[in-house]
């Protein structure tokens, strides 16, 4: 994530902040998976100190707080509202850039969901996360592959995210870190379609979400039109039109 990025993402969360925890229904999916898959995956019941980057609204905060005792969780985002969960789970919040922000020294945990993709180098990050956790401690990240919103990308938007990986890409930046051995106990992914009555409701789905951050263009009646007309031609089915998920996850353990 660049400086401009950095700054639309910004911005766009911000806007869209009350609305994202009710719209992100598939986000809160893979929160809740994420957690689900960490306990199945042998993660002891209580963590030290946990530090999780991009909370926004708390999907996976709650997730984690749910399956898991937590004696010290930090909590960080871009977005300074993200300091109300923090408040509401009585953890520390940092703010600002994961990237660039001095992180805890040597959580037991470090989690993270759908952040990843907004990073134009998503391997960086999660090297850095490899580096920071503490021996014998655990990582649990999701983020978004090449095949999210492919139906933008078929029409030529430039709106997507810049650090679109698949699994496998994701999981040789943990496996080849210089940080320590680590085993990946679990690197998959997945494809599903939301279906939508129009293509304005794609764009106000991405709209509620934020996840339009990226895009720049100021759309005229004319655009909206056009943008519905092709949408339809290329895409709809059964007075339907689709809208492809392709969430991303890793679960691994660093050697003690």
């Amino acid at each position: 994530m660049n400086v401009l990025t950095a700054e639309r993402v910004q911005r766009s969360f911000t806007r869209s902040f009350q609305s994202y925890h009710d719209g992100a229904t598939q986000q809160a999916r893979v929160a809740q998976l994420l957690a689900r898959r960490l306990a199945h995956l042998g993660a002891p019941v209580r963590f030290a100190e946990a530090f999780e980057f991009g909370c926004g609204t708390g999907h996976l905060t709650h997730a984690l707080s749910d399956r898991f005792r937590i004696a010290s969780l930090i909590l960080n985002d871009l977005v300074p509202s993200a300091a109300q969960l923090a408040n509401t789970v009585n953890a520390e919040f940092l703010p600002g850039d994961a990237r660039v922000i001095d992180w805890p020294e040597a959580p037991d945990l470090i989690a993270s969901a759908s952040t990843l993709q907004w990073m134009e180098a998503p391997e960086d990050l999660l090297a850095r996360a490899a580096r920071a956790l503490a021996p014998g401690g655990w990582l649990v990240v999701s983020s978004y592959g090449p095949a999210q919103y492919r139906e933008l990308a078929a029409l030529g938007s430039a709106a997507q995210a810049p650090g679109l990986r698949g699994a496998d890409l994701l999981a040789d930046a943990i496996a080849t870190t210089d940080a320590g051995r680590f085993d990946v106990l679990e690197a998959r992914e997945r494809t599903h379609r939301l279906w939508f009555d129009t293509p304005r409701d794609v764009l106000r789905h991405l709209r509620h979400t934020g996840v339009n951050a990226k895009a720049s263009k100021t759309w005229t009646r004319a655009d909206l039109s056009q943008f519905d007309t092709d949408y339809r031609a290329a895409f709809g089915r059964a007075d339907q039109v689709p809208l492809t998920y392709h969430p991303v996850w890793i679960i691994a353990r660093k050697r003690p």
